[in-house]
């Protein structure tokens, strides 16, 4: 008998070995006293064991043993304590599964890896046990699972959406639609989702979708319409219909929003003759409470930028300005009304010259004064409207002018208007210092001196000062500052710190060294966009007695008003 393995023997583990390799697996085979009949190299991949512990002959305990060492054993997580399981239960449990007949499972081997195990136990008493790595098909699967959790929730949340939400693929095909959008059409999702406009609605309006929605694709660039729908079952719903693109190149989709804007608006048409221009308009701006306004006017160079930008020029301090407009168009009478409420003025209009002429006596009668009358160039009568008006400023406009850039000429022809006398009243008094310099008596004609370059800046300073009722001059940088100063003596100077010609703490230390030959202190506060320390410790070594910060309030302002007008005219009248 010959105790030499036969050639046979080697070309079997060659093949196994090559197969183990080509299907990504490893392979261990036992036999009926629980020793390692074979094991593949790809086994040490899955258990960084000793090598000679797979060799044949070993124990299949002692085999296990040194997996349960290397805390890389299948179905427990060593990084949990709590769930570290005993070694010898561990052992003996894993050798009760070796002798089951069939046995799969795919397990967690480590933090991020995950096994297939499969066991066969044979007939004759041979176990076979094959492990693959099935860690990518695992975390496909996961991800799989998280996107059809955030599709379902997603789902949710569009169908609890109160407006009709939905979505098409670049081939206007529509592949979602919330609760909401269905309810318009009373059918449910599945007799929409799949189809195009086409199979919806009518073909004059599937045209029409279908207009809008190529060109947000293509463009890129949102679309909005204000819409009237009649729903399924006849009632009306007003909605401002929103589409963008969303997506990347190459797969892009088309969302639609419909705003319903029923409650709160109306529906006016452009022409008497009930013709096609025609729009939504705010019925009831009373009903919108003032929330967070998150405007900066510093941050805008000038007016004429922002008008020209189509900014909105109305969230500046510009409300409550009386504005009435004298047009015979009925159309540009609802764009430039429903505009100019929207901005907070109290707007109305007239069409001929006697109704002009009788709201002007009326509003005479019940003393109200208007602010501004905004006359259509084409008005009737116009030129003997001019030369006999002089209730309040008046802007010529004509038929298509742009409802923003009325709205800044109508805050510049506020802002030029004479100021209102002061409410701080002051005692009569009079002071006079020796020296050269020219003797004033009274109070100053100006109360409020403000220095700042910035013409947003000056609008804002000059509404808030008007609304206060404080006498005021402007001046465009600190050379002139320190002129207007000597020829008005303020009673308080607001001085930017950052302006052209000469800056803000050049001034005040000009003012400062003039004060000291006529012996009087005017209150100079600084202004400034910065709080570091060392712009303070320059506006105090500048001579400066204050500083707030941009961006200004009417009580910053009406604060300041009160700290040191009222107290120099205290002390001027004491």
């Amino acid at each position: 008998m010959n105790d030499v393995a036969s050639g046979g023997a080697d070309i079997s583990r060659i093949v196994l070995e090559s197969s183990c390799d080509a299907l990504g697996l490893a392979l261990l085979v036992c036999g009926r006293d629980d020793t390692i009949l074979y094991a593949s190299a790809s086994m040490l991949q899955f258990f960084p064991v000793q090598p000679h512990l797979l060799k044949p002959g070993t124990r299949l305990r002692d085999f296990l043993a040194a997996v349960y060492d290397t805390g890389l054993r299948p179905g427990t997580l060593p990084e949990n304590s709590r769930r570290r399981a005993n070694r010898e239960d561990w052992i003996a449990e894993q050798m009760g599964l070796h002798w089951r007949e069939r046995y799969e499972s795919v397990e967690r081997a480590g933090r991020t890896r995950w096994v297939c195990l499969r066991k066969r136990r044979l007939s004759s008493g041979i176990g076979i046990l094959s492990i693959s790595d099935v860690s990518d098909q695992k975390k496909r699967e996961e991800q799989l699972q998280t996107d059809l959790e955030r599709v379902e929730l997603t789902e949710q949340i569009l169908d609890a959406q109160p407006n009709p939400i939905c979505v098409k693929d670049r081939n206007l095909n529509y592949i979602a639609a919330n609760r909401a959008f269905c309810a318009i059409h009373d059918v449910a999702p599945e007799a929409i989702l799949g189809r195009s406009a086409w199979d919806v609605v009518d073909a004059e309006l599937a045209e029409r979708f279908e207009q809008s929605d190529r060109q947000v694709l293509a463009t890129g660039r949102p679309h909005s319409e204000a819409e009237h729908i009649v729903r399924a079952d006849g009632s009306d719903l007003w909605v401002v219909t929103r589409k963008y693109r969303v997506g990347v190149p190459g797969r892009h989709f088309v969302v639609t929003c419909m705003n319903d804007v029923t409650d709160i608006a109306a529906w006016y048409h452009g022409a008497d003759d009930g013709g096609s221009n025609s729009g939504l308009q705010i019925r009831d701006y009373s009903i919108f409470t003032p929330a967070q306004n998150f405007y900066d006017p510093f941050r805008a160079l000038n007016v004429q930028q922002l008008v020209e930008t189509g900014s909105m020029i109305e969230t500046l301090p510009a409300r409550g300005l009386r504005v009435l407009l004298a047009t015979a168009d009925s159309e540009m009478e609802a764009r430039i009304v429903a505009r100019l409420r929207g901005s907070g003025l109290d707007a109305c209009a007239v069409r001929n010259r006697g109704e002009l002429e009788a709201f002007a006596a009326a509003a005479e009668d019940h003393g109200l004064k208007l602010d501004i009358l905004v006359m259509d160039a084409v008005f009737p009568a116009r030129d003997a409207v001019h030369a006999g008006w002089k209730t309040c400023p008046v802007l010529d406009v004509s038929a298509d002018a742009d409802a923003t850039a009325l709205l800044g000429e109508i805050f510049r022809a506020s802002t030029d208007r004479q100021p209102p006398r002061s409410q701080f009243p002051q005692a009569d008094w009079e002071v006079s210092f020796e020296g050269d310099a020219t003797v004033r008596t009274g109070a100053p004609e100006v109360e409020v001196l403000v220095a700042e370059d910035n013409q947003i800046n000056q609008f804002v300073f000059a509404q808030i000062l008007d609304g206060l009722g404080v006498s005021h001059r402007i001046a465009a940088n600190g050379r002139e500052a320190v002129d207007l100063w000597h020829e008005l003596q303020p009673a308080l100077i607001l001085m930017d710190i950052s302006m052209p010609v000469m800056n803000g703490f050049e001034a005040a230390v000009a003012i400062r060294d003039a004060e000291r030959q006529i012996g009087r202190r005017t209150p100079i506060v600084a202004v400034t966009a910065q709080a570091l320390d060392i712009d303070l410790q320059q506006c105090e070594a500048s001579g400066m007695d204050d500083h707030i910060m941009k961006p200004i309030s009417p009580d910053m302002i009406e604060a300041l008003l009160r700290k040191y007008l009222r107290a120099a005219h205290a002390r001027l009248t004491a």
